[in-house]
């Protein structure tokens, strides 16, 4: 899956800026050698993007409010953002502060459709953020990215292995992710104008032209790409929550919930051998007041019947309570991994 948020730095501002909705927008410099860092979709539609000297953006779109960037701002919402796919799943690339892969075919929700792990991130990064993001659903990245940019803002869609070479056939090369401008026209001139163009080369034409990047235009042409998604943090804890339906009341209730929460938990542990000392009970009231309770242990937790014990354990220690609750979570860190450099990665196929 690629996840990718719409005229981000633009909809940032804009989300803070209520007198700034609805109009076109460009988070950059003013001045005549200011350039575009990014615009907003009111503005795209005069022809405005990132990249594009100040000068000309406001020549296009003579109504252009610009916006100092805040840099600091938008880290700090990308950072929101990721801890919500890492509660999806541990397989997180980011590409830049807007969008990220994420391998979901072993997820922390035990979710069967890829599909509905995209409907609910962006609904769950709308409900935190309200931003909107657009998804690519595929067999590969190279489709996810080119699939995310089929619906946007705020949809998403799908290229099944049914789809995919027909799919890159009918594609323009100067759409292909990884395809720059000077590329492209290079492209052109040798007469390859779309995927099937590309594709009707051979491997040995394209490696003499382009070098070792024409080896992965010979493979994307043909919908295949192999690289996996490449997880850069070293994850700290591992955990699920759930939201309830209707607010619960009563310890034993709220046992029951925990118990398919506590399954995640331990499935993911049990997947990938990680292991942790110190269970972190998360409660959100009807209220939406939030707390936390934790409890470490002087040895890692080696069996289900440990992590639930513990989960309860730290229940019962907020009982009685005088209001329902929405959520609950169990989460473990003081992980067996801390010291490692590498982030614990469940097992995938292609």
């Amino acid at each position: 899956m690629h996840v990718d948020l719409d005229a981000f730095y633009a909809s940032v501002e804009q989300r803070d800026n209520p007198e700034l909705r609805g109009k076109p927008v460009a988070v950059g410099g003013s001045r005549e050698r200011g350039v575009v860092t990014a615009a907003s979709y009111e503005a795209r539609r005069f022809g405005v993007h990132s990249a594009m000297p100040s000068v000309t953006a406001r020549r296009k779109c003579p109504d252009l409010i610009f916006v100092k960037p805040r840099f600091d701002v938008y880290r700090e919402v990308s950072r929101q953002i990721r801890e919500i796919f890492y509660e999806y799943t541990p397989l997180v690339e980011p590409l830049s502060l807007d969008e990220a892969y994420l391998d979901v075919t072993e997820n922390l929700k035990g979710i069967p459709y890829a599909t509905q792990v995209a409907r609910e991130i962006r609904a769950k990064i709308w409900e935190e953020t309200h931003l909107t993001a657009s998804a690519g659903i595929s067999f590969n990245k190279f489709l996810a990215k080119m699939a995310s940019d089929q619906n946007k803002p705020n949809g998403q869609f799908v290229i099944t292995p049914e789809m995919g070479p027909a799919f890159v056939e009918s594609l323009p090369v100067s759409k292909f992710h990884g395809i720059g401008p000077a590329t492209a026209r290079k492209m052109n001139e040798l007469g390859i104008f779309t995927g099937l163009d590309l594709k009707a080369q051979s491997l040995s034409s394209l490696q003499e032209r382009f070098g070792k990047a024409g080896t992965h235009y010979f493979w994307i042409a043909r919908a295949v790409d192999h690289r996996p998604v490449q997880p850069d943090r070293i994850r700290k804890s591992v955990g699920a929550e759930n939201t309830f339906e209707k607010d619960l009341l009563g310890v034993d209730v709220m046992k029951t919930a925990l118990q398919p929460i506590i399954d995640k938990v331990w499935r993911y542990c049990e997947q990938t051998s990680v292991r942790g000392r110190t269970v972190t009970l998360k409660v959100k009231f009807s209220d939406f007041q939030q707390i936390t309770r934790s409890r470490t242990l002087t040895g890692f937790i080696v069996s289900r019947s440990s992590l639930e014990q513990t989960s309860v354990d730290l229940l019962k220690m907020l009982f009685p309570l005088d209001k329902s609750v929405r959520l609950l979570g169990v989460s473990l860190s003081t992980l067996n991994t801390d010291d490692e450099t590498e982030s614990p990665q469940l097992s995938f196929e292609l």
